[in-house]
Parts: C-alpha cells; structure tokens; sequence
C-alpha cells in the first residue's frame, strides 16, 4: 500500500518546466486556440475556474447523485462512494485503492510491450525497455513516455475505466453529471544524460489542473514507486482554499516554497507504493510527479469531470508548432 546527449527545450514538456512565465504561456498557446475552437466554452472556464467564488458557484449547480438500487460489484471490493467523497471533501484525497494483482500486471505488460512516445512527441517512439538506445538514437534527453490513445488497446484498462466504483465515487463528488473524460497511460524515466539544464527543467512545480471545471482523477502505480522512483505528492487541503496571487495569475505552476509558505509543510502528502497502489484527488488541489532519479515509473490516469470531453485532449496531447 501507500506508506542521453543535452537536449535544447523544443518539446512543450520542456518549455513548460523552464524558462519566463511568458515564455511558458507563449509554449501552450497553440494548445489553447485549438481548444478554443474545437469548445468556445473552454476559455471562460480557463480564466474563471481558477478563482474560488466562481467555482464554488459552479459547484451549487452540480446535479442530484442518481440513485442506485444495488451498486455493481468492484474490483476494489467493498469501498462506499459516500466514505472516498467525504474524505475528497476534506483533505483533497483519498488513499486505499489497489488494482488486483492480474489487472496491474496485465497493464504493466502492455506498457512495457507497447510502444510509447517521449516528451509527447510521435516521433519519438520507443519501447519502454529500449529508453536509453532512444535516447542515443534521437539524441534527446527523453524524461517520459505517453502511450496515448494506445491505452485503449488494454483490456485492463478498460476494465479500470469502466469499474463502477470510479464513476460513483465521480458522481458523489463532481454530481449526477459527472462523466469520463480521460484515460492516460505514462512512463517517468531517470536518465543518467540529463544535463543540469535538463533536470533542472524536470523538477516539476506545484501545479494545479484546469481541465474543467469540476474534475476528479485516479491514479494508480503500475510499478513500484519508491523516493527516487518519482512519487506523486499533494497539497492536503489545497483544493478548497487558494491565495489570491493563485487565483489571479494565468500560470498554474508555482515554486514549491512559495506554495508551502502559504498552505504549510505539514500539509505535504508523498505517495510510495508497490505496483496497484491507486489514489484519486481533486486536481485542482496543488500536486506534482516529482523526478524519477533511479528506476522508471508507469503510472495510469482516469480522469472525470463534468463538461463535454475534448475528442483532442481525451489523452493528453499538446499541440507544438
């Protein structure tokens, strides 16, 4: 349970890590006109969500929780909704979710044999186990590796997307109108190429997510994940209270002693575990990945939220130009 050569930032990943905050912005711009036009609706929630009096008006209009007669079994046996959305309600996050031992395996499988690409980039494609001869063959330091929409391939993964546990607890949380809106599979990578530049682009920030306005996402380990295997942290608490200079800038990443000056050190939640260990929180409460230093990690996402899913976004992708 829980207890290559330098490579110049071309890639969003490393423009998004590094750099002026106007040049961070200036990187996502061709994400954010894409999805403009795709949902005009998208823009007021990308300045609006981020300010606590319009999302918790937001909140009063969420819908009824649909009743139930006799809940669907669960691979995760017998955990209630109600119990995971109060915790939700409270800290941000709730912990004590783990896959079946043939489910994680059959998705770490698929991982491992499926190719995935790095830095978000199609042209970067590899398996996971031939990391460091792409790296070599590409000349770029490759801190990650997105299956995509490859995910959907994984009858095991769908058997986790479809579990009825994830949407009640969704629809208890977010309300009635909660809906599936992404499934990510995604590898972590060390890499013993990464200059200084690299891995000081790599250490993530605190960030915080605007994907809708209401979202919910759980997460599971498809490896061992320990100190220096890139565990997940959260802000406890930070979901629901937020500083007014966080609410009134465009970037959602801020330095981590910035966050923890005003949500506190003790609030700081770092997630180990072994392959299967889930968790789900509200991502707009302040979390990272932080840095795989020594073995790589393969993690899965299921996301849900209460507006229409990006048929562009469903995995993840950024637009580069």
């Amino acid at each position: 349970m829980l207890d290559v050569h330098k490579s110049k930032p071309k890639d969003l990943e490393s423009i998004a890590r590094s750099g002026s905050p106007l040049r961070r912005i200036a990187a996502r711009i061709p994400t954010y006109l894409t999805d403009v036009r795709e949902n005009p609706a998208w823009l007021p929630m990308f300045l609006l969500a981020r300010t606590m009096p319009f999302r918790r008006a937001h909140w009063l209009m969420a819908e009824p929780v649909p009743q139930i007669s006799a809940p669907e079994p669960s691979m995760f046996g017998a955990i209630q909704a109600e119990t995971v959305s109060a915790e939700l309600k409270r800290t941000g996050i709730f912990i004590g979710l783990t896959l079946p031992p043939a489910i994680h395996e059959e998705i770490a499988r698929f991982g491992q044999e499926t190719p995935c690409f790095g830095n978000f980039e199609r042209k970067l494609e590899f398996l996971a186990k031939d990391h460091a001869e792409a790296e070599r063959r590409f000349g770029r330091t490759i801190l990650s590796g997105h299956h995509f929409e490859r995910v959907l391939q994984c009858e095991a993964a769908i058997a986790v997307q479809k579990d009825p546990l994830l949407l009640n607890v969704a629809r208890h949380y977010l309300g009635g109108e909660a809906k599936l809106i992404t499934t990510r599979l995604w590898w972590s990578f060390p890499t013993k190429s990464a200059s200084d530049a690299d891995l000081s682009r790599a250490s993530f920030k605190y960030h915080f997510d605007l994907d809708d306005w209401r979202m919910l996402k759980f997460f599971f380990y498809l490896s061992d994940v320990d100190g220096d295997a890139g565990p997940h942290v959260y802000i406890r608490g930070s979901h629901n209270r937020r500083s007014i200079k966080h609410q009134i800038t465009l970037l959602v990443g801020h330095p981590a002693e910035e966050v923890l000056k005003f949500y506190g050190e003790d609030s700081v939640l770092t997630l180990t575990g072994s392959a299967g260990t889930g968790f789900v929180e509200d991502p707009f409460g302040f979390h990272m990945g932080t840095l795989a230093k020594q073995t790589p990690r393969l993690m899965m996402e299921v996301g849900f939220g209460v507006s229409k899913p990006s048929k562009r976004r469903y995995h993840g992708e950024p637009v580069v130009r």
